[in-house]
């Protein structure tokens, strides 16, 4: 048997859809690679890191609470800016660096109602935690939304 006819081969991984494994959004109709594919969990986790960072530096800067305050402030900017921001564009300032936006499944705009359901459940930390096939926590599949690359 040669390289390309083994099942766990690259050669057929790369075979028509028929013969192609699930990728992530294979059902939803995205893409396996490239821009639109879903996004891995390292741009999704280094996303959220680049926003967690930069509004503790804006809280430590230009609030300055006491010190044993800063997280709890930095927790509230987190989720205004995460709130707001993906409502209306799907982008975070941590998301735009790293290439994704959120994107609802109808192509539409995440919307006011869908973005707070979608965050609330986010700062709960679990949902997101809870994975299908498709990468999509309970906070997307809650929201109707899919983090894409871009």
């Amino acid at each position: 048997m040669t390289q390309h006819n083994r099942p766990d081969s690259l050669g057929a991984r790369r075979a028509g859809a028929a013969g192609s494994p699930d990728y992530p959004g294979k059902d939803l109709g995205f893409p396996e690679a490239g821009r639109g594919a879903v996004a891995g969990m390292a741009r999704r986790v280094g996303a959220l890191f680049i926003d967690w960072l930069l509004c503790t530096l804006v809280v430590s800067l230009a609030i300055r609470p006491p010190a044993a305050d800063v997280g709890f402030w930095t927790l509230v900017l987190f989720a205004a800016q995460d709130y707001i921001f993906t409502a209306l564009t799907g982008l975070t300032i941590g998301k735009q660096l790293l290439r994704i936006r959120v994107a609802r499944l109808d192509g539409r705009t995440v919307g006011l109602g869908w973005g707070l359901v979608r965050t609330l459940l986010l700062l709960t930390v679990v949902p997101p935690l809870i994975l299908d096939k498709d990468l999509r926590g309970l906070h997307d599949r809650a929201a109707n939304t899919v983090v894409v690359r871009f």
